[in-house]
């Protein structure tokens, strides 16, 4: 008869061992996925920058596990399909742009200054701004798989710009003839507009507009 260690296999590729109360790692499982999830991360960031170099419709998968180094097999084991790999792509830029502009609003109270910081995070990203402005116009199309998601993401930080001007009105710091659902639009348009004209100016950095700067002054006349 054989004798086993007394071991407990973990959900996680680990074994505990009885006896010593000790764990170790035993399976090459852990290791996998830990090469898995890097792989997938190289594959998001390829996507990333093709998708705003050259646009989504031009990207092709096989385009994406060249960038990488992988097959075309070996994407497919990761996004069966180019909608999906978009899907995760915008995930992922919003899990980041998300976490940094709650924590901004946290820190600072003012959702509009939020903004601004956002802005000016933005000029550190070239890559991402491309992107967001590449897919936001090639989505305006509703047969386009990103459509839905830019038409909820524009209804979402429009109710959120707008409700933050709401809270200045009713502080009566909101410039009279103006009202809330206009400064929202506003806002977003304005965000949006900079990051287009910042883009124009990529062959000239010098003369660049400042994001922050910009989206600080339409804020402020906008107030009194």
């Amino acid at each position: 008869m054989h004798s086993f260690p007394r071991t407990v296999a973990g959900a996680a590729g680990a074994a505990w061992d009885a006896d010593a109360m000790t764990v170790q790692s035993t399976s090459p499982r852990a290791g996998g996925y830990a090469r898995g999830r890097a792989t997938r991360e190289e594959i998001l960031d390829a996507a990333m920058r093709l998708f705003g170099d050259v646009g989504y419709h031009t990207t092709s998968l096989r385009d994406v596990a060249a960038r990488v180094g992988i097959s075309h097999p070996g994407l497919l084991h990761h996004f069966p399909t180019k909608a999906a790999l978009l899907e995760a792509v915008l995930q992922r830029r919003d899990e980041v742009d998300g976490k940094a502009f709650d924590d901004d609003v946290a820190a600072s109270g003012d959702f509009l200054e939020a903004l601004a910081r956002l802005a000016d995070r933005n000029a550190a990203r070239p890559g991402i701004v491309e992107l967001y402005a590449t897919l936001s116009a090639e989505a305006t199309s509703p047969a386009h798989p990103a459509h839905d998601y830019f038409r909820a993401r524009y209804v979402r930080v429009l109710a959120q710009t707008t409700a933050a001007f709401e809270l200045l009105a009713a502080e009566g710091r909101l410039r009279p003839g103006l009202d809330a659902p206009t400064a929202g639009r506003l806002s977003v348009a304005g965000m949006d507009g900079l990051q287009v004209q910042w883009l124009m100016a990529a062959d000239a950095p010098e003369g660049r507009v400042d994001m922050a700067r910009a989206i600080r002054a339409l804020h402020a006349s906008f107030l009194v």
